[in-house]
C-alpha cells in the first residue's frame, strides 16, 4: 500500500501552489493513517495473554458504560415527551418550556452523550479508523433511536397506546380532545427539533468556540496549551447533517414547509461552520479513512430514510386523520384518497394505469431490463478483459525494457574491454 501511494499517488494535473500543497498534505495524511494503523496492529500483536484479557475486559466495560449512557438518554427522552404531552395546558413561560421540553432533552442528549462516547472510544484503544466508527455508531444509534422514541411516545399518546376501545379514542380512534389536529402536533415537534439544532450550533459558535479561541491565543498558560483550539472533526459534523435530513424526511408529511426551512438552516450552518473552521479550529489529531466514513454515512442515511419511511407508512395507512382539520378529514385513512382519486379518473386513464400494473406490461419490461443488464454486464466483462490484457502487455513491455537495458549494458562492457586493452597496450 505504501508503494502504491508513493509511486501512483501523485496527480500530475495539479497546477498552482495551493493545489500542489493540498495534494502533498493528502498523500502525507494517507501515509499517516496507514502507518498509525500498522503501529497499533503491531502493538496489539505483541501483547501478552494477561494484557489481552485486560484490554478486552476494559472494552467490554466501556461498552456497557456507553450503552448505559445511551439508555439513560432514551429514558430521559421518553419521560420528557410523556410529561410534556400530559401537561400541555400550562400557560406562560412554564407552559412554553414544557412544550419545548422534548426538543431540549433530545438536543442536549445529542450534544453531551456523543462527547462522552468519544472519550470512551479513546479509552478502548482501537485503531484510529475503528475508534471513529465506534464513536459514530453510538452517536447514530442515539440520534435515530431518540427520534424514533419521540415519535413512538407521541403516537402512544395520540392513539391511546393503540387501544381504540379507550374512552378518549372510542369516537374517532384517536384522542380528539387532547389532539384535535394531531398532524399539526407531530409537525410542530419536528420543527422544534430542527430549530433547536440550529440554535445549539449558533450558541456553540458564539459562546464556546470564539471565547475558547480568544483565551487560547491570548493567554499563555499550561491550561490553555493543554486545552488548545477546538478540533474540527469532519465525521461528527457530517453526522449532524444526516440527522437533520432524517428529521426533514420524518416531518415533511406533517409540516410541508419543513424542507424549505431546513434548506435555510443548512445555508446558515454552512457559513457558521466555515467561520469556525477557518478562525477557531485546528485540524483533528485522530486519523481516519475517508472512504470508510463515506460508506458509513451512506448506510446511516439509508437507515434514516427507512425510519422516515416507517413513519410515513404508519401515518398513511394506520392512524385515522384528524376530523377537525387537514385535507384528509373526510377519509378513514390518508391512503384512502389514493384509490378514490384513481377511480375518479377517466376510463381511458384507468385502463392505461391498469395495463402498466398488469403482467402483460411488467413481464416484457422485466425481460427487456434483463437483456439490457446482460448487455452491460457482458460489456463490462469485455472491458475488464481488455484492461487485464493491457496490464499484461505493459508488464511484458517492462520486462522487455529490462532485458534490452541488460543487453545494452553487456554490449557496452564487451566494447569497453577491447578498448581498455588497446589503451593499455599503447
Amino acid at each position: 500500500s505504501y508503494s502504491m501511494i508513493v509511486f501512483t499517488g501523485w496527480d500530475f494535473g495539479c497546477l498552482g501552489n495551493q493545489a500542489t500543497k493540498l495534494k502533498q498534505k493528502n498523500i502525507y495524511y494517507r501515509l499517516q493513517v496507514d502507518l498509525e494503523e500498522e503501529r497499533i496492529k503491531k502493538q496489539a500483536a505483541s501483547l501478552t495473554l494477561c494484557r489481552k484479557v485486560a484490554l478486552y475486559s476494559l472494552r467490554v466495560f466501556m461498552f456497557v458504560v456507553a450503552l448505559a449512557l445511551i439508555g439513560a438518554a432514551f429514558f430521559g427522552i421518553f419521560e420528557a415527551t410523556d410529561f410534556s404531552q400530559k401537561n400541555m395546558e400550562q400557560l406562560g413561560f412554564l407552559g412554553l418550556l414544557i412544550q419545548y421540553l422534548p426538543s431540549i432533552v433530545i438536543t442536549t442528549g445529542n450534544f453531551l452523550v456523543p462527547l462522552l462516547c468519544d472519550q470512551i472510544a479513546l479509552i478502548e484503544k482501537y485503531s484510529p479508523s475503528v475508534t471513529v466508527v465506534m464513536a459514530l455508531l453510538r452517536a447514530v444509534v442515539l440520534r435515530l433511536v431518540s427520534l424514533g422514541i419521540l415519535l413512538f411516545t407521541l403516537w402512544s399518546q395520540i392513539t391511546c397506546s393503540g387501544n381504540a376501545e379507550a374512552s378518549a379514542c372510542q369516537q374517532c380512534r384517536y384522542d380528539h380532545k387532547k389532539y384535535p389536529c394531531w398532524e399539526t402536533r407531530v409537525g410542530q415537534e419536528m420543527y422544534k427539533l430542527m430549530l433547536f439544532d440550529l440554535l445549539v450550533n449558533i450558541a456553540l459558535l458564539v459562546l464556546v468556540e470564539f471565547p475558547r479561541r480568544i483565551v487560547v491565543d491570548n493567554w499563555s498558560s499550561k491550561l490553555s496549551r493543554l486545552v488548545g483550539r477546538q478540533e474540527f472533526v469532519v465525521p461528527s459534523n457530517v453526522l449532524g447533517l444526516v440527522y437533520g435530513q432524517t428529521v426533514v424526511w420524518a416531518g415533511a408529511l406533517f409540516c410541508p414547509l419543513l424542507p424549505l426551512m431546513n434548506t435555510i438552516k443548512f445555508v446558515i450552518l454552512f457559513y457558521c461552520k466555515k467561520i469556525t473552521l477557518f478562525h477557531n479550529c485546528r485540524p483533528a489529531l485522530r486519523t481516519f479513512r475517508s472512504t470508510t466514513s463515506t460508506f458509513f454515512f451512506l448506510v446511516v442515511l439509508l437507515f434514516g430514510w427507512m425510519l422516515a419511511l416507517v413513519v410515513m407508512i404508519y401515518s398513511l395507512a394506520v392512524i385515522n386523520p384528524s376530523m377537525a382539520c387537514g385535507p384528509f378529514r373526510f377519509f378513514p385513512t390518508m391512503w384512502k384518497i389514493v384509490p378514490d382519486s384513481f377511480y375518479s379518473l377517466s376510463k381511458v386513464t384507468q385502463d392505461f394505469l391498469f395495463f402498466i400494473g398488469s403482467q402483460a406490461f411488467s413481464i416484457p419490461l422485466f425481460a427487456l431490463s434483463c437483456v439490457i443488464m446482460s448487455y452491460f454486464i457482458a460489456l463490462a466483462s469485455i472491458y475488464g478483459k481488455s484492461v487485464e490484457m493491457l496490464k499484461a502487455q505493459l508488464k511484458l513491455e517492462g520486462q522487455d525494457k529490462q532485458f534490452l537495458v541488460k543487453q545494452i549494458e553487456r554490449i557496452k562492457q564487451q566494447h569497453l574491454i577491447p578498448t581498455l586493452s588497446a589503451e593499455v597496450q599503447d
